[in-house]
């Protein structure tokens, strides 16, 4: 297997690792990506980014109220 942060993983396709990464694992080598996008178009002012690693993905909440959401136009 592949070990990646600690972790054991078997050879193979990997659709999930522990911290949200996408890998193939082979014999001699282990390519990895990223399963989320950063929020980049938002109001800074009232919203905050939070990781959320349940989903696997960023969450924009409002600053005074993290209970709502803000809406994010662009993530790279």
């Amino acid at each position: 297997g592949c070990i990646l942060e600690g972790k054991l993983y078997p050879f193979g396709e990997i659709p999930r690792t522990h911290n949200c990464l996408r890998c193939s694992c082979r014999q001699k080598e282990m390519f990895c990506c990223s399963l989320f996008h950063t929020p980049i178009g938002y109001d800074k002012e009232n919203c905050k980014v939070v990781f959320n690693d349940q989903t696997c993905n960023y969450d924009v909440v409002q600053k005074s109220d993290p209970s709502k959401e803000c809406v994010a136009y662009s993530r790279v």
